[in-house]
């Protein structure tokens, strides 16, 4: 698809690359994201699965200087991004917290530790944020793991479950509904007002890869979640 520009209001333009969730053209997305780097006149970026959304003051940056930054920005070769992290999101499976897992084993034909085994190998990347604020769409699943959303979804899914859902995965910061396939749960607070500068955890073209925890564990780091002393930088990747 060739890049087209189109208006949001008179105060925003969207880049659309494409028409699908797809990691190769979702790179695209970034390298454009990072072309851009700091822009006077630009109040915010927003980039998403296949465009990148761009808000701007037009008293500082007029709309067709706009328009030429951001289709030059969309023919950047993508690369590894210097604004990328990688993290380690520790999980409990199963029982009350992945109500769902028996489930989703039997529609895979697989062991509930086996699925558990091949979900923590993925790394995953972070699409968007989206639906609440550090919400995060993460793909993409193998096909053997794509499953429909459940027929009747929950009222009130827990906050910081972790579920999945067609191609992808995703993390509730907040108790929700939700029809997503619950696999387990993270004392990991995905937004957090005691980080100003960063409240959601995960941002866009970040990668995650899920580890298993135990009970004890999972009280143990969600007792220094309450207390605020679950270091971010615990949860970084090696």
């Amino acid at each position: 698809m060739k890049p087209r520009l189109l208006d949001l209001g008179d105060t925003a333009l969207t880049l659309e690359l494409g028409d699908k969730v797809d990691l190769a053209l979702n790179a695209r997305v970034l390298a454009a994201r990072d072309t851009l780097g700091t822009v006077p006149g630009i109040t915010d970026i927003v980039p998403s699965y296949r465009s990148l959304t761009v808000h701007f003051d037009p008293a500082i940056l007029e709309r067709h200087e706009l328009a030429g930054q951001l289709l030059r920005a969309a023919e950047a070769t993508p690369q590894n991004s210097a604004l990328v992290t990688r993290w380690r999101i520790p999980v409990l499976y199963g029982g009350t917290h992945g109500p769902d897992l028996i489930e989703v084993a039997r529609a895979t034909g697989r062991s509930e530790e086996a699925v558990v085994e091949a979900f923590c190998s993925l790394e995953l990347r972070v699409f968007m944020i989206g639906f609440l604020p550090g919400f995060p769409y993460l793909g993409e699943l193998p096909d053997w793991l794509q499953l429909p959303r459940r027929s009747t979804p929950r009222t009130a899914v827990p906050p910081q479950s972790v579920a999945i859902a067609g191609a992808q995965a995703a993390i509730y910061p907040w108790q929700s509904p939700g029809g997503w396939h619950l696999l387990g749960r993270t004392p990991v607070r995905m937004f957090d007002l005691a980080f100003p500068e960063r409240p959601a955890l995960l941002a866009v073209g970040d990668s995650v890869q899920f580890t298993q925890i135990d009970t004890a564990e999972f009280e143990r780091l969600s007792a220094a979640a309450d207390a605020g002393e679950l270091s971010r930088e615990k949860l970084l990747a090696p």
